[in-house]
């Protein structure tokens, strides 16, 4: 969502109007799942997907008449067996999608996405608000906003209450990946983890690999010391710890540094040998207990037989969207 907003930035600011589509809501085997986007422009689709096929051909064609008539709306897809033979599709379902004019003359329209911009720099949890009532009406809203504030989950969803209707979707999020080591492994993980939305630091020891040129889309790359985290930063529980420096030894005390802050997910690469051996000491030598060293995942990622760094990668990505998708249900479902 952030380089949707900074291209809806850039382009209200030559001049040229666009339609931000969104799916507010589906059900059954539909293309694409609530909170899809795609943005278009008079050229047609800019950037974003909401599933591709002929529901997304056919919403481009609508976008160009709100191009035109300059007005906001919503356009329900119920898919029926009848529709989806018309369509030429194979799955069904329904899908709510909602058209928004964005007018290049709107000043509002335009601070927001600078404002946007901004707090994503910041780090902080955000959501992108749809008034459907007002036509579509976009704002931001933080945990501080008190209206909306019971609303403020991870999960995109519409809210009806009190006569208006909202669309609510988190966009920017404060946890973050610490990649511990800057190696092969490293510079093919950050990548893939930026790519799917999340904020990485790098951390290593060596001058030579903690150098920014080798992770130009993370948060931050920096030179530490292994023995003195906590000189450099602050892991939280919502906060994803991956460990992959070039030794057992790095490797141990990180973990006795990371585990007592109980982060949302720790995981280290190598074989089962090592990491057993690596238990081991934690508990012997730095009285780490059973409970605490339980929260280690080790072999780090999902099992798929990676050999390759850049397959490695993939394992690590999946098993990082998995542990994400476990804590956004348990939220929305708190």
């Amino acid at each position: 969502m952030r380089k949707m907003l900074k291209e809806m930035q850039t382009r209200l600011t030559n001049g040229e109007n666009l339609v931000l589509v969104t799916v507010t809501a589906s059900s059954g085997a539909a293309p694409r799942g609530t909170g899809a986007r795609m943005l278009v422009g008079s050229k047609g689709r800019i950037c974003g997907t909401i599933g591709g096929g002929a529901v997304e051909y056919r919403s481009q064609q609508i976008a160009a008449e709100v191009l035109k008539s300059k007005t906001s709306g919503e356009r329900n897809f119920s898919l029926t067996r009848e529709d989806v033979q018309n369509l030429g599709m194979i799955c069904g379902g329904a899908v709510n999608i909602f058209f928004n004019y964005l007018s290049a003359s709107d000043p509002e329209i335009i601070a927001l996405t600078k404002e946007a911009e901004a707090r994503f720099q910041e780090g902080a949890d955000l959501w992108l608000i749809s008034d459907i009532t007002a036509g579509g009406k976009l704002c931001l809203a933080d945990r501080h906003n008190t209206e909306f504030a019971p609303h403020l989950i991870r999960h995109p969803h519409r809210v009806q209450e009190d006569g208006r209707d909202f669309y609510i979707e988190q966009i920017a999020f404060s946890e973050r990946v610490f990649i511990f080591g800057g190696g092969h492994v490293a510079q093919e993980v950050e990548p893939v983890l930026s790519h799917v939305g999340f904020r990485c630091v790098v951390l290593e020891d060596r001058p030579e690999f903690a150098k920014p040129e080798l992770f130009p889309s993370a948060e931050k790359v920096m030179l530490v010391d292994f023995n003195r985290i906590g000189a450099y930063v602050s892991i939280g529980s919502q906060d994803f710890v991956c460990i992959m420096t070039r030794g057992h030894a790095s490797d141990t005390v990180i973990q006795a540094q990371v585990l007592p802050c109980h982060p949302a997910y720790v995981g280290v690469i190598g074989s089962r040998r090592k990491a057993a051996g690596v238990r081991q000491k934690l508990h012997d030598e730095y009285g780490l207990s059973d409970e605490l060293l339980d929260q280690v995942t080790t072999p780090i990622g999902l099992d798929i037989q990676a050999q390759t760094p850049e397959e490695i990668a993939i394992s690590i990505a999946a098993q990082l969207i998995a542990v994400r998708a476990g804590k956004n249900r348990l939220r929305s479902d708190s």
